[in-house]
């Protein structure tokens, strides 16, 4: 008995890998290498320690890192059910856990003491959105937030 797949245009595809390798390079790279104004390394090591930012970035680049490898894997082919069912997890998941964390308290319901967190650990990051609930996501992770949904996006059309 065949297993149902799942297919994406090749252009889709195309999108699709380039979408992952932006977000597991994001999730690898934006707390450990400076980026000029889109992040601030010193900030961030004086509120974590190495051990929780070690955690916080290993934490969603694992299943991050999954979903790029079998994506890749099978580039061109249909994809199992259980990989479509992965892919939907994760960034679903990354998704609700983003808009948790930055756009609910921005935009609805103001957490103080993550806009504190937030002012701290992102001051002087470029950012083109106003402040808004004593916060204001920075430029590099509203970015990371756009592919993050332009991801769920070609999975849903595909």
């Amino acid at each position: 008995m065949t297993q149902p797949v799942h297919t994406i245009s090749n252009a889709l595809e195309i999108t699709f890998l380039g979408l992952q390798v932006f977000n597991v390079a994001f999730l690898l790279l934006h707390d450990w290498i400076p980026l000029g104004r889109l992040n601030n390394l010193s900030a961030i090591r004086s509120q974590d320690k190495l051990s929780r930012s070690v955690f916080v970035t290993l934490l969603p680049l694992v299943p991050a890192v999954i979903c790029l490898f079998y994506s890749a894997r099978y580039f061109g082919q249909p994809y199992p059910d259980w990989i479509a069912m992965w892919l939907w997890i994760t960034y679903g998941l990354f998704f609700l856990g983003l808009l948790r964390a930055w756009w609910v308290p921005y935009l609805v319901l103001p957490d103080l003491e993550r806009a504190a967190r937030y002012r701290i650990i992102f001051a002087n990051t470029h950012s083109f959105l106003p402040q808004h609930n004593g916060m204001a996501p920075d430029t590099l992770h509203t970015l990371f937030h756009i592919a993050i949904a332009a991801t769920l996006l070609v999975l849903l059309v595909r």
